[in-house]
């Protein structure tokens, strides 16, 4: 079985975000991973990672303005300083919380801009990035993002994360597959990651119901037989991360949603 981390910026909304930490021990998560850390101290955060035996597996750099619509900063020409200042604030809580990955949101392609004219600023920005990154052993992560949650985000197709993994040419950058946004851009899913999985390029893995984001045993994906998968290719190339759990309960906000719903979670654990 995989090794599951849950998401605490979606998990138990119905929780304050510090209490979440122990609401996921709980339940019998081992890790936990969400969107920002900023709004806490490292120290605080840091303490509920201890006091619950979890460890942090990911997280997010500064995207920018987030309630103003922004999804990250590194294809956007003129934001070079920011986005700098960004990456050594997160590798600051990276540090703090023994946490080996940050996710590095690419941006939304502006209006009358063209991916390809934006290509060049992003490679740039994640070689520096990785340098940084690099200096205390955390890997970066690409996420490819379909346009039905995110339209106009840069970074889309598993093929796109590769080739700029490749070009970027650092072993520290590595791809997020996401598994929900996978089937919606492109399916075909169990063989992406036969494809993308032995390569070494895929740091992490992320999953949702597809299509409404729910729980993975509801809709149309076989997460079962997905699983499966991922532990056979797993087993054949030594792969041994992570897949966070970053969906929103059925259940919404009513109190023991997300517990209610982890009757999946439970019975792979039992098996």
């Amino acid at each position: 079985m995989p090794r599951f981390a849950a998401n605490l910026s979606m998990l138990y909304p119905e929780l304050p975000f510090l209490d979440r930490f122990e609401a996921a021990a709980k339940d019998g998560f081992e890790a936990v991973e969400y969107l920002f850390p900023y709004e806490h101290e490292p120290r605080e955060l840091a303490a509920r990672l201890k006091a619950n035996g979890l460890q942090q597996v990911l997280f997010n750099a500064p995207p920018g303005n987030w309630e103003g619509g922004e999804r990250g900063m590194a294809c956007l020409p003129g934001r070079e300083d920011e986005f700098r200042a960004g990456i050594v604030n997160a590798l600051r809580y990276a540090e703090a919380l023994a946490c080996p990955r940050v996710h590095v949101m690419a941006g939304l392609v502006p209006d009358g801009q063209e991916r390809a004219e934006l290509r060049p600023n992003y490679v740039a920005n994640l070689r520096w990035a990785a340098v940084e990154a690099a200096k205390q052993g955390v890997n970066l992560l690409l996420e490819p993002i379909n346009t039905r949650d995110i339209p106009r985000f840069f970074l889309n197709r598993q093929d796109h994360a590769h080739e700029l993994v490749g070009e970027i040419g650092a072993v520290n950058v590595q791809v997020q597959m996401d598994l929900y946004h996978c089937q919606i851009v492109e399916g075909d899913v169990a063989m992406k990651i036969r494809q993308y999985l032995p390569t070494g390029r895929v740091g992490h893995f992320q999953i949702a119901g597809v299509p409404l984001r729910h729980e993975p045993d509801l809709g149309e994906l076989n997460y079962d037989y997905l699983f499966g998968v991922i532990d056979e290719v797993s087993a054949a190339c030594g792969w041994q991360g992570w897949v966070g759990c970053e969906y929103r309960p059925a259940r919404g906000a009513q109190p023991g949603g997300t517990s209610q719903g982890l009757g999946w979670f439970k019975r792979l654990s039992a098996a």
